[in-house]
């Protein structure tokens, strides 16, 4: 059985080889270990969570068993999942320190100044007294007229400084490639403590996943079941959860495709934030903690590895170079660009 256990606990995982992107010497940080605050493998994602019932959902998947809630400014639903999360300890008879709750900056809050009246936005929006994380959610700031550009060395500094202030006990980052990590470490005494990025059975960055293993930095997978979120284009290849080597081995398993998919996320030591605001399905997704996979099966998953598709790049829209280095940084479904 796969459980939500410490970080340094990789259940079932196979030994994938470190990335080949060096460090300069300066950058032999690790991030300091997260304790409690060890972040539940399973996590309950809310991107796209909309509609009359958002609170409902994360009521009911507080009250399935869900102890992580990921959160962000930028998903427009911070007040209702706020609502959920009340709903959901009230009824659970938990109490607030029982959740890691993230949260993440949106690109209009960079720089020196802005962070803490963007973090003090969702503290108040989710109705919590500090975040479990806070993460910078793409490496890239966007002015008051919508252009964009990279940045991050000053917002970083700033959200350390939400560190100090009690706001949040962990900082990260989300979405920043290869040269992106290696500057901000080499211009940080507080490396993050998690890195939030899309990762699934298509998209798997086993030796971008090393060199985060090795330097101590967590990885959260967002989208673990790859295309299957309405917002993604589905294109190819088939959808996660009809392709036949899942289909199978969740029959065999006696497991759910989505389980099998999960369960294999969280076998490799990241922890993975489905969403759902279907009832069943957010209890289905919860199964997957039950979800007991074998060596073959995950051998086969890796596998599906050589698709290389990434189904989240604004980077054409945007107007800014995203994922430079990384499989299908271009959307041509190539190992390295």
């Amino acid at each position: 059985m796969i459980q939500v256990l410490p970080l340094a606990a990789f259940v079932l995982a196979k030994e994938h080889p470190a990335a080949q992107v060096p460090l300069e010497p300066s950058t032999a940080l690790t991030a300091e270990p997260l304790t409690l605050d060890n972040i539940p493998l399973l996590g309950y994602g809310t991107w796209n969570l909309k509609g009359d019932n958002v609170s409902e959902a994360v009521s009911w998947a507080i009250q399935a068993g869900y102890r992580h809630i990921d959160c962000a400014a930028a998903y427009g639903n911070e007040d209702k999942v706020g609502r959920g999360i009340a709903d959901g300890l009230a009824q659970t008879g938990l109490s607030r320190e029982d959740l890691w709750v993230t949260s993440k900056l949106w690109n209009d809050h960079h720089g020196l100044n802005a962070p803490e009246s963007a973090i003090d936005t969702t503290l108040q929006k989710l109705g919590v007294g500090y975040l479990d994380l806070y993460h910078m959610h793409w490496p890239v700031t966007q002015s008051s007229l919508g252009s964009r550009s990279v940045e991050y060395r000053d917002t970083w500094a700033a959200m350390g400084l939400l560190l100090e202030k009690g706001k949040t006990r962990h900082i990260g980052v989300s979405n920043f490639d290869p040269e992106q990590l290696k500057d901000l470490l080499n211009h940080t005494s507080h490396p993050p403590s998690v890195h939030q990025m899309e990762m699934h059975p298509y998209l798997q960055q086993n030796e971008w996943l090393g060199l985060h293993q090795k330097h101590g930095i967590h990885v959260t997978a967002y989208s673990p079941l790859a295309g299957s979120n309405p917002t993604y284009d589905p294109g190819n290849p088939v959808q996660l959860l009809n392709n036949t080597v899942i289909t199978k081995i969740a029959s065999k398993r006696g497991c759910t495709p989505a389980q099998v998919a999960l369960a294999w996320g969280m076998a490799r030591g990241t922890s993975v934030i489905p969403k759902s605001q279907n009832k069943e399905r957010i209890l289905e997704n919860f199964g997957s903690l039950k979800c007991e996979l074998k060596k073959k099966d995950l051998a086969k998953i890796d596998a599906l590895g050589k698709a290389h598709h990434r189904y989240n790049n604004p980077a054409k829209a945007w107007k800014v170079d995203l994922y430079v280095g990384l499989e299908d940084s271009k959307g041509k479904h190539e190992l390295h660009e």
